[in-house]
């Protein structure tokens, strides 16, 4: 059996090295709004085929004292197209990445893949910060 380029990966996936996000400062760290991000054309690769899988990613957060920057954000989700990932990891990895870069108060992401073999998977993570209540 030939072996892949992606064979591994996803045992050190939370060393995996991913493009900076930028952050701008929020003028509103008073108050407790909601920021919703979709990304309705994602890919990556499948580590098992190495075919590519789709998927509708949205991010909601509420944000402390920064907001993601969207043009860094873009490059960001870009790098995942030549990266073989499972799509649970994808989904804990990017949480990780963005709770990093701009500390929200709370975050949830969810990732709809495409069906694939007749299969739909929809992953979803959360982030709590202080054990926040997440009524969301």
């Amino acid at each position: 059996m030939k072996k892949n380029s992606y064979e591994g990966l996803q045992d050190r996936i939370r060393q995996l090295k991913t493009p900076k996000i930028a952050v701008w400062k929020n003028r509103y760290p008073d108050k407790d709004y909601v920021i919703k991000i979709e990304i309705p054309e994602f890919t990556c690769i499948c580590p098992k085929t190495g075919l590519p899988d789709f998927a509708n990613i949205t991010i909601k957060y509420i944000p402390d004292k920064s907001c993601v920057e969207l043009k860094s954000f873009k490059y960001y989700t870009i790098f995942y197209r030549g990266v073989g990932i499972f799509n649970e990891n994808v989904v804990n990895k990017m949480l990780d990445d963005i709770a990093d870069s701009c500390q929200p108060r709370w975050m949830e992401i969810t990732g709809e893949f495409n069906a694939r073999g007749g299969i739909k998977t929809t992953v979803r993570s959360e982030y709590k910060r202080d054990n926040r209540p997440c009524e969301r």
